[in-house]
């Protein structure tokens, strides 16, 4: 026993010392060479002091660029109230609904709205996400576990992020309830403790569902065990969200809170259809600025959507110049838009303000950081992490924008009363997806959003989820 323990430390050892001697290490004299080559300014130690005690951001502070002087747009929607996600990743939903409810007002004059339930869509929208991964590894069964999608499937059962096609498939199928009606609870707003059991839970059934495909058994018998593990992860959403609204009683009100309709009895599909009017499928493209890509051709990211009978994410890559032109055609006639940002670079918080050179990181740290959109995308630097809802443009005298303002999702006190302005600079590097109603789309490009789309795979850098 002594001697093969003595064997197995002396062979870590050796292979320790093998490692340590490859080509592609940091040796000691590879290390002197990079000590040597601290310049040893004595502003460093200052820097040093510095930054050991304050934040980075707030010593890279770009005090030249402390925001637009003016929070004038010379073309903006109509305001409406803020909403707060809180601490969910489901900011997709509430552009998404701050879209289809402004819709609403602005068809009724603004003096009628409506507050929808994002608690009542999102029951749905999980167990819609838990069908979708059960029926993924009943479909793959016969793949290894290390298969990329396989191995996808597990890693992530679940999740409460999302894009703007999962609201559109997901109203559609099971309608909309009033937020009064179906209010927040604590997992809704909380979801990570949730979401982490279901995980757990439909990771359990996922082997359970390979292993009965392997035995061959029946494809009803295999369907009825899944009707029962969903039947499960029914019962865990309904004592955390609430079980889903059937049929409620809802009376319209105006902006000021006051009662404008008779009280009417609905069911969320019919509520859906006196809100919303129809399909929201078929009614929009998806716009996406993908610097990698070929512009002015169609991509579809598989597996990436929200139910398995709905529809994945399809979008046309087009070039900034256009895409500014969508959101000014839409943001003149009146209608918001969804639209999603890496909402993490260059951003003034406490004051809603973002901008290329909020911060100046480069002169802080004696380097530059020079890489374009196209090389941060590619490298996972940079990618569409955050959905908000685009409400205001300001253009100058040839009709070129100079800042843009969205609102938010962090709550009233977040940004400028839950907005958030930033300049046309940031727009066009941060910005990435963008939801525009096929009436504000010019012939052109809904041509070319027609054509049969290249297919990609979701764990691209770009294809992140809006949370």
């Amino acid at each position: 026993m002594k001697k093969t323990l003595i064997f197995i430390v002396l062979a870590c050892f050796a292979t320790g010392i093998w490692a340590q001697k490859g080509q592609g290490g940091i040796s000691s004299d590879m290390l002197s060479k990079i000590e040597s080559m601290q310049n040893g300014n004595p502003s460093d130690k200052a820097l040093f002091n510095a930054i050991a005690a304050n934040s980075i951001d707030d010593l890279a502070k770009n005090f030249a660029n402390r925001g637009p002087s003016d929070s004038y747009f010379s073309h903006e929607t109509k305001s409406q109230s803020i909403h707060n996600q809180k601490s969910s990743g489901r900011c997709w939903m509430f552009s998404g609904l701050n879209v289809l409810r402004a819709n609403f007002a602005k068809r009724h004059n603004d003096s009628i709205v409506v507050e929808f339930s994002h608690d009542y869509l999102f029951f749905y929208d999980q167990l819609e996400k838990a069908n979708l991964m059960l029926q993924g590894v009943i479909d793959m069964a016969d793949k290894p576990m290390d298969d990329k999608f396989v191995r996808m499937l597990f890693k992530s059962p679940i999740s409460d992020g999302g894009t703007f096609c999962g609201v559109a498939d997901l109203a559609e199928k099971y309608g909309l309830v009033p937020m009064s009606v179906q209010p927040e609870t604590y997992s809704a707003e909380n979801t990570s403790r949730m979401s982490r059991i279901i995980d757990s839970k439909l990771r359990e059934y996922g082997l359970e569902l390979r292993q009965m495909v392997a035995e061959k058994k029946s494809t009803k018998d295999i369907k009825e065990r899944k009707t029962q593990m969903l039947a499960t992860i029914y019962h865990i959403l309904a004592i955390t969200l609430g079980e889903p609204v059937k049929q409620f009683s809802y009376a319209f009100l105006n902006s000021k809170g006051k009662v404008v309709t008779p009280i009417k009895t609905y069911t969320p599909l019919e509520f859906y259809k006196e809100t919303v009017g129809g399909p929201l499928n078929g009614t929009f493209i998806m716009a996406m600025n993908d610097p990698r890509r070929e512009y002015y051709k169609t991509f579809e990211v598989e597996w990436d959507r929200h139910t398995y009978d709905g529809h994945n994410w399809k979008y046309i890559n087009l070039p900034m110049d256009d895409i500014e032109q969508l959101a000014i055609a839409s943001i003149k006639d009146g209608t918001k838009l969804y639209s999603s940002y890496d909402v993490g670079k260059q951003f003034d918080r406490k004051n809603g303000f973002l901008d290329i050179d909020v911060y100046d990181y480069a002169s802080l740290f004696g380097t530059n950081f020079p890489m374009d959109k196209a090389q941060r995308i590619t490298t996972f630097d940079s990618g569409s992490t955050h959905a908000m809802t685009l409400t205001a443009v300001d253009l100058d005298e040839q009709g070129k924008a100079k800042k843009w303002k969205v609102e938010n999702s962090w709550g009233a006190s977040s940004g400028k009363a839950g907005c958030l302005i930033m300049s046309d600079p940031w727009f066009r590097e941060y910005m990435f997806r963008l939801v525009v109603d096929k009436k504000y789309v010019p012939e052109n490009i809904l041509k070319a959003e027609k054509q049969k789309p290249e297919i990609v795979m979701p764990d691209d850098p770009l294809f992140l989820e809006d949370e």
